[in-house]
């Protein structure tokens, strides 16, 4: 199992509505596209000063299943249109082999 971690932040007042966005629209936009090997995915928030961090995981079964996501840069993070107006900065994506 992969874990496909990412960090994004927004201002404090567009954190809602990101978060929304994240949960209505985005996570099950991703689930739609049916990628073989994922796995879902789960949010973190942490309010930081006037930002708040946004931590993305999902999880794949495969570095392969993981390319489908991104394409061949898997490291690339993946913003939907709608979403870039509220972050205002952000990580590349890290794979993690997921240890049980």
């Amino acid at each position: 199992m992969i874990a496909r971690l990412w960090h994004g932040w927004t201002k404090r007042a567009d954190a809602k509505a990101y978060e929304e966005m994240l949960r209505n629209e985005i996570f099950s936009g991703i689930a739609a596209r049916n990628i073989q090997g994922y796995h879902g995915a789960e949010l973190f928030i942490r309010e930081d000063g006037d930002e708040v961090e946004f931590v993305t995981l999902l999880r794949f079964d495969s570095m392969d299943a993981v390319r489908e996501f991104p394409g061949a840069d898997e490291s690339k993070p993946v913003i939907f249109p709608k979403a870039e107006a509220l972050i205002t900065r952000m990580e590349q994506a890290r794979h993690y082999r997921v240890a049980t």
